[in-house]
C-alpha cells in the first residue's frame, strides 16, 4: 500500500481529518472514488481476517484469568495445549492497542508451539482494553512506566509457579513509549 495512502488514513483515524475530507483525499490518490472505495477495507483493522489460530481450535485450552499485580489484579488471556504435561512459560506482551484479539490469536500460537502462554492486560488499572483501539492508545498514556513493567514481572512470575509450568518463563512482544 502506498505510504501517502497509510499516512492519510493515519491523520484520519487520529482526528485530525473529518472523514468527507478523507474520502476526498483518498479518491484523489487513488485515482477515482471507485479505487477509494476499494481500499477502504483494506485500511481498517480486522481482526478476524487475520487470526492465524482459531479461538476454539481444539487443541488449546484457552480462558481469562486474574492473577495479583502491583496495581491490583490484572486480566490475561491463558492459553496451553491440552494435555498434562508441564511446559515452559511464554509471557506475550501487547502493543499500545491492549490486549486486542491479535494478541491473543499471537498467545495462541505459542501455545501450538509447546507454551504456556499468558497474555497479560497492561490496561487493566484503568479499567482493561476497550474495544476501540484507538481509546487504547490514548489510555496506555496513562499508565505509570514502572508499574507497568512490575505487573508484567508479575505475569512472569505466576507463569514460574503455575501448577503446569516447569517454572522456565520467557517474554515475548512489542513494547514501546506508548506510540
Amino acid at each position: 500500500m502506498d505510504k501517502e495512502i497509510m499516512d492519510l488514513y493515519d491523520e484520519y483515524i487520529h482526528e485530525s481529518l473529518d472523514r468527507r475530507e478523507f474520502l476526498k483525499e483518498l479518491a484523489i490518490l487513488a485515482s477515482g472514488t471507485a479505487a477509494a472505495n476499494a481500499l477502504l477495507p483494506l485500511l481498517e483493522l480486522n481482526y478476524a481476517q487475520a487470526e492465524v489460530v482459531p479461538k476454539d481450535d481444539p487443541r488449546l485450552k484457552t480462558g481469562y484469568i486474574k492473577y495479583p499485580g502491583v496495581t491490583g489484579e490484572v486480566r490475561a488471556h491463558l492459553a496451553k495445549p491440552k494435555g498434562d504435561a508441564k511446559l515452559a512459560g511464554v509471557v506475550v506482551v501487547h502493543e499500545n492497542r491492549g490486549l486486542n484479539p491479535h494478541i491473543e490469536d499471537v498467545a495462541r500460537s505459542v501455545d501450538l508451539e509447546g507454551f504456556l502462554a499468558i497474555g497479560p492486560d497492561a490496561l487493566s488499572p484503568v479499567g482493561g482494553t476497550p474495544k476501540d483501539s484507538d481509546k487504547a492508545r490514548s489510555l496506555i498514556r496513562q499508565l505509570d512506566g514502572q508499574s507497568t513493567v512490575n505487573d508484567y514481572i508479575a505475569a512472569v512470575k505466576y507463569l514460574q509457579y503455575h501448577p503446569e509450568s516447569t517454572g522456565k518463563v520467557g517474554i515475548i512482544g512489542l513494547v514501546g513509549e506508548g506510540e
